[in-house]
């Protein structure tokens, strides 16, 4: 029974650090966040591109049915000022949903690199500095501190996944929710004004508008908390059951599992641009 929970892949709730650029630490989320990147830039520049040909694609024609559809829901939420928003909150549901499902891809999460776990946890800034320990340790061979020093840099090496979905790290959540509600105050103070909509915030004219307005602020700071951990919270437990699924029984036992987390994937899109129009809508409502 040890041995197959020894066996059994270690599940990290962050991140883990491939390298580092300097003082910059690479994130096994930012690596294929950055490939997702630039599938999602070739996408956008694609449908431009077709949009001013008259040579037009099946990929154009499904971009432009997504794009219309979502135009049509967001619309029925924000009315008349969908013109306005729907650029954010497209991007948004976009953006998350191709994020969502390049975590289920092959290769995400079983292709592994070998790293020093100093590394890993932060502690040593570089590989080059726990080589030179190791340097250190075999000029002198002869000290028991040397052979100590060398064997605990032999064994800890760490065997973590090269890629890791943008939106298993709460990070990345936590940037879009600040992201999201940001720009809901700034559309609130350009539609209602900067004396308007603060006093939604801070009305000192009644006691009882005080104690509301310092509410709404409350109110305001956990839009970001519940944004980031709805969204994380999701599309990590997802991956860790497909995980855990794929190792108990390996052959095709997780494919009904990955169907569903490619329909949670596209419900969780759906929901955060969905509450960010809703947020938007309210606030930009003089009323």
């Amino acid at each position: 029974m040890s041995d197959v929970f020894q066996l059994m892949p270690e599940i990290s709730i962050k991140a883990e650090t491939l390298f580092y650029i300097g003082t910059f630490a690479v994130k096994n989320s930012m690596v294929l966040s950055s490939l997702v990147f630039l599938f999602f830039i070739y996408l956008c520049y694609s449908y431009y591109l077709q949009s001013k040909s008259d040579e037009k694609s099946g990929l154009y024609y499904t971009l432009n049915l997504i794009l219309r559809t979502l135009y049509d829901l967001f619309a029925s939420i924000v009315h008349d000022k969908v013109d306005v928003f729907f650029p954010l909150l497209s991007a948004f549901f976009l953006w998350i949903l191709i994020q969502n499902w390049s975590g289920l891809l092959p290769g995400v999460g079983s292709i592994t690199m070998k790293v020093p776990a100093a590394v890993v946890h932060g502690t040593i800034l570089n590989q080059h500095a726990v080589i030179t320990e190791a340097n250190k340790s075999e000029l002198e061979p002869n000290t028991d501190a040397a052979a100590e020093a060398k064997t605990s840099h032999e064994e800890e090496i760490k065997t973590i996944p090269l890629f890791r979905g943008n939106n298993a790290d709460l990070n990345a959540t936590l940037a879009l929710a600040i992201i999201s509600v940001t720009m809901i105050q700034v559309y609130g103070f350009q539609f209602l004004g900067f004396k308007t909509y603060i006093s939604k915030f801070l009305n000192f004219k009644d006691p009882i508008y005080f104690v509301l307005g310092l509410l709404e602020v409350v109110s305001e700071i956990s839009k970001v908390l519940s944004f980031a951990f709805r969204l994380f919270g999701n599309i990590f437990a997802g991956e860790v059951l497909l995980t855990i699924v794929a190792f108990l029984v390996p052959v095709l036992a997780s494919f009904p599992f990955l169907i569903l987390e490619v329909f949670v994937g596209f419900v969780q899109a759906l929901v955060f641009s969905m509450l960010t129009s809703v947020f938007l809508g309210l606030a930009v409502s003089s009323h």
